[in-house]
């Protein structure tokens, strides 16, 4: 056992020294958090490496004593015996230091650099929004076309004209390819705004949804085709869509767009992925103009 107990403290010794080689320069700064995670870790090891030893003494030297539970098989069960003392205080212990960590050791309401670019962020954005309260249109215009080339390009190209296999073009509304795909798929991501989302297959004739989808694609010019009847009961007979219906399919509309923006798409080409939270209000707004001036 003395020579257990003497491996023991050098293998304590070893990870102590190791642990501070290691993370060694965050202990030096100010910050007692540092320091009281080092203790931590002190303890752990320290515990650790002594109930081990506790344990494989006994399994070295200890018998099985006391009377079986009444829950046995053929007199293989578990003994009535109480915990280990040591065990119970170091259970208890480690929930009052639980308790005491999260509500003084380290407070939740103390200073978090998250915490302080969260403040920094919200009173930028108050600023933002009450410098660009009412802005033009070509305020918007070349407000979105700065977003649009961070936010968009890469995937739509400087020129918005898309790149392949990547994004669909946005200078003009939609393709014929992606109206054939959401006829025959349906979209159902929009949910938020357009609860009802869309079945697939509303159209089942090839020549119809051909029809369709040239006549959508086209910025509907030309005679409607019958069959678009049956998408004007929740897109309109002009397409601009109805409100928690069905969204836009003429133009890009700012509804649309923070659509888009918030719950992503998938399309024919892929999936966008979701763009919530990166922008506010007026840059989406503004975004959806800019794109919209790309068609004029």
């Amino acid at each position: 056992m003395k020579s257990m107990v003497i491996g023991g403290i050098i293998l304590i010794v070893a990870l102590i020294a190791g642990t501070y080689f290691i993370a060694g320069d965050a202990f030096n700064s100010d910050d007692y958090i540092n320091s009281l995670t080092m203790l931590g870790a002190i303890a752990i090891i320290t515990i650790t490496v002594f109930v081990a030893l506790k344990y494989v003494n006994q399994i070295k030297n200890d018998t099985a004593s006391g009377e079986l539970k009444e829950d046995n098989w053929d007199g293989i069960g578990e003994y009535g015996n109480p915990i280990p003392t040591g065990w119970g205080l170091a259970f208890i212990g480690a929930i009052v230091w639980m308790f005491w960590y999260w509500g003084f050791g380290y407070p939740t309401n103390g200073f978090s650099q998250i915490g302080q670019w969260n403040e920094e962020t919200i009173e930028y954005n108050k600023k933002f929004a009450s410098k660009w309260e009412n802005p033009s249109k070509d305020t918007l215009t070349a407000m979105g076309e700065s977003i649009f080339l961070v936010q968009c390009a890469p995937c739509h190209g400087v020129d918005a004209e898309g790149i392949e296999g990547k994004a669909q073009n946005l200078t003009h509304r939609i393709s014929k390819d992606s109206v054939k795909y959401v006829i025959k798929n349906g979209a159902n991501n929009f949910t938020e705004k357009y609860p009802g989302g869309m079945p697939p297959m509303m159209l089942t004739d090839e020549a119809d949804i051909d029809a369709v989808a040239t006549y959508v694609a086209g910025g509907f010019k030309g005679e409607q085709p019958t069959a678009y009847g049956v998408c004007a009961g929740c897109h309109g007979a002009d397409g601009k869509g109805i409100a928690y219906v069905a969204p836009s399919i003429i133009d890009y509309s700012d509804d649309l767009v923070q659509t888009v923006l918030s719950n992503g798409k998938k399309g024919h080409i892929g999936k966008m992925p979701s763009f919530k939270g990166r922008l506010n209000a007026t840059q989406e707004k503004a975004l959806a103009t800019y794109i919209r001036s790309l068609g004029e």
